[in-house]
């Protein structure tokens, strides 16, 4: 089964020798590197860039107005607060030009906690990138979805920003992708570049096949009718878990759900599970002022006052400047197992 960075860069290989992308670029994105967590390397259009994050995102505007079909990449999420003029830019072209100009462009980065990366990588920007209006959005939370969502991103004529949640880049899937091999260590061998010298070595690409999730939709991950929880990206196995465990002790079934996209969300896929179970909980990292799933519930309160049993909350991270180095910092900053359990079972525990 593949991680969810080599579903990436299958998507990519995929994306340059079916789709029409023309460019795969950025900071170490080339050879030899083939990028910082390896999603970019053996790609036969991938290049190295300057260490410029607005000439990133000023490039790849100038190859999608050409007609390319561009994938950039900005190293950490953290140095895309610099760029935020240029996305606004590149996220109301279509709009101001009726439509008659695409910007099919593919900007990807990793986000979130996990690795201990401090101050400087362990940002979230799903809560910002969601005020870019005319961008699409989308953080995956396993491989499958990694390989489809950016196979759908490829292809749309708007800019699509691909959030991968640093902490899960290396977790494997429980699903095949589309003509991957079954050995993961085959896969491996395949497609992974050696340590050391690699100026002789090529890839070896597996047979993969077409395979589109639809930017918009979300997956429910466990059904069930006591409450529901709405997460993605690296809280969301963490409540599937949290979901298993309470089962297991309390008998209370949740219903979770992986909203997949940021924008467009699946408000339909929210309501119904909401309208089910009376209960819901949104769960993100990112941080609790102007969090993303604020508004998430204040659709939830605006438009289902009547129907909830109990009220709606969200668990986000902690509002403080940034993220420690040292471990008990970091799990300390954003939710966790043991945080998200407890919110659960709260939820389904409150008297109407």
């Amino acid at each position: 089964m593949a991680t969810l960075v080599q579903a990436v860069r299958m998507a990519l290989h995929y994306g340059e020798t079916h789709l029409g992308v023309t460019d795969i670029f950025g900071e170490d994105v080339g050879p030899p590197l083939g990028g910082v967590f390896t999603a970019t390397q053996g790609l036969k259009t991938a290049w190295n860039s300057p260490l410029d994050e607005r000439g990133i995102v000023g490039t790849a505007m100038g190859i999608a107005y050409a007609g390319g079909r561009p994938v950039a990449e900005i190293q950490f999420c953290d140095y895309g607060f610099n760029t935020i003029d240029l996305l606004k830019v590149a996220g109301n072209q279509r709009w101001a030009s009726a439509g008659n100009y695409e910007m099919p462009l593919v900007l990807m980065t990793p986000s979130g906690s996990g690795i201990r990366g401090s101050l400087y990588h362990s940002h979230s920007f799903e809560s910002w990138a969601s005020r870019l209006a005319g961008w699409k959005i989308f953080m995956p939370s396993r491989p499958l979805d990694a390989y489809g969502l950016m196979l759908s991103a490829i292809v749309d004529p708007n800019p699509v920003l691909a959030l991968l949640p640093k902490a899960l880049l290396r977790v494997r899937g429980d699903e095949l992708l589309p003509g991957e091999p079954e050995d993961p260590e085959q896969l491996k061998a395949m497609i992974d570049a050696p340590v050391g010298d690699r100026s002789a070595w090529q890839p070896q690409w597996p047979p993969l096949e077409e395979y589109f999730i639809p930017l918009g939709k979300a997956r429910i991950c466990r059904e069930g009718a006591d409450a529901t929880v709405v997460s993605y990206g690296r809280t969301l196995p963490l409540c599937e878990r949290a979901a298993d465990e309470l089962w297991e002790e309390r008998g209370l079934r949740f219903e979770v759900i992986d909203l997949r996209t940021i924008f467009p969300y699946d408000w339909e896929t929210i309501r119904t599970s909401l309208l089910k179970t009376g209960r819901i909980l949104f769960v993100n990292e990112d941080t609790e002022v102007t969090n993303f799933g604020e508004h998430l519930l204040r659709r939830v309160v605006e438009e289902h006052f009547y129907d909830v049993l109990a009220a709606p909350r969200v668990l986000q991270g902690k509002h403080v400047p940034g993220i420690g180095l040292n471990q008990i910092y970091e799990q300390n900053t954003v939710p966790q197992l043991p945080q998200i359990r407890q919110a659960m079972l709260e939820l389904a525990m409150e008297e109407p």
